[in-house]
């Protein structure tokens, strides 16, 4: 008989550190964070990361899935350890590599789970390789509404990105000046973890006293017009051909009361509720329902909807 998984608390540090490998892809080798399942034939789930992130944002649902499953997270083109992979950029570009990592680790049809902007490019994947994925969760993404006629894109991408995109200009004399200019943002206030400190860590190159972010603004910027204007990706939550399912966030980027998403505007979106079924995480903001208990839990709930319950 197997035994049954590690709880989430019984979990040392060192247990949940993910192996790291490299995947060749267009332009150059693929960063990718892998933590293996405790038992032979366990599903596979690949993660995706959002715009000025990289793959240590899915540690916290890592540690809760404690083994059930093997998580693979990349580092983006342009993000992180994949940083010097070469443009062009884009969410197709980022669904056609998401492809060849599954292909080349030789794992799919998968369970694709995608946040923020990796929501768009998880969607992508799953239309424009249908054979590796065999269902898709949208965390907080995937969903674009057209821009009012009196805003222009530059001024649409300032408005969503502008922290972040202040963020990537900006460099430190050491790594903890990173670390507590993370701790004073709205949306981790008083919720710092290991997990938080090692996935903002990994964003950081160069050298000190001019520490910045992996992330290259090329990246950031190509990619953020896309979420915002391209058809491809907007269409595709609408098109998606395997089952499919959307949690969002009751709270936006900087923990603000309005999040990116609420009934009202879900509901404007026209999805299916039978092929897309959508549903708030209550009391979470863009980047809690990654990282705290209840977005965390509800995520992982959600993957292992259809994994075998362990022997």
């Amino acid at each position: 008989m197997s035994q049954s998984p590690l709880k989430p608390e019984e979990l040392k540090p060192e247990e949940l550190k993910p192996e790291e490998l490299t995947v060749p892809v267009p332009g150059g080798d693929l960063a990718v964070l892998r933590w293996p399942a405790e038992e032979p034939g366990a599903p596979t789930v690949v993660a995706v990361h959002g715009i000025t992130a990289n793959g240590l944002a899915w540690y916290e649902v890592a540690r809760r899935l404690a083994g059930r499953v093997t998580l693979i997270a990349p580092d983006l083109r342009g993000r992180g350890a994949s940083r010097s992979v070469a443009g062009p950029y884009g969410l197709a570009r980022h669904a056609d590599d998401v492809a060849a990592l599954i292909t080349a680790l030789g794992v799919g049809p998968v369970v694709l789970v995608g946040h923020s902007m990796g929501a768009w490019v998880t969607a992508l994947a799953a239309v424009r390789h249908p054979g590796l994925v065999r269902r898709v969760l949208l965390v907080d993404g995937a969903v674009t509404f057209p821009l009012p006629e009196a805003v222009q894109e530059e001024d649409a991408l300032a408005a969503v990105l502008g922290p972040a995109l202040a963020r990537l200009s900006m460099t430190f004399p050491d790594r903890d000046a990173y670390r507590e200019f993370w701790r004073k943002h709205p949306a981790f206030a008083g919720a710092w973890s290991e997990g938080i400190d090692a996935y903002t860590q990994r964003d950081l190159v160069g050298s000190a006293p001019e520490l910045r972010s992996s992330c290259v603004l090329e990246a950031v910027r190509t990619d953020g017009a896309q979420v915002l204007l391209d058809q491809e990706a907007a269409t595709a939550v609408h098109r998606l051909p395997c089952p499919a399912e959307l949690l969002w966030a009751e709270r936006g980027l900087l923990d603000e009361p309005q999040g990116l998403y609420d009934h009202g505007r879900i509901g404007l979106a026209r999805l299916d509720p039978e092929r897309v079924p959508a549903s708030p995480v209550p009391d979470t903001n863009h980047y809690s329902i990654l990282w705290g208990g209840a977005g965390a839990d509800r995520i992982v709930r959600s993957l292992l909807a259809d994994a075998p319950a362990a022997g």
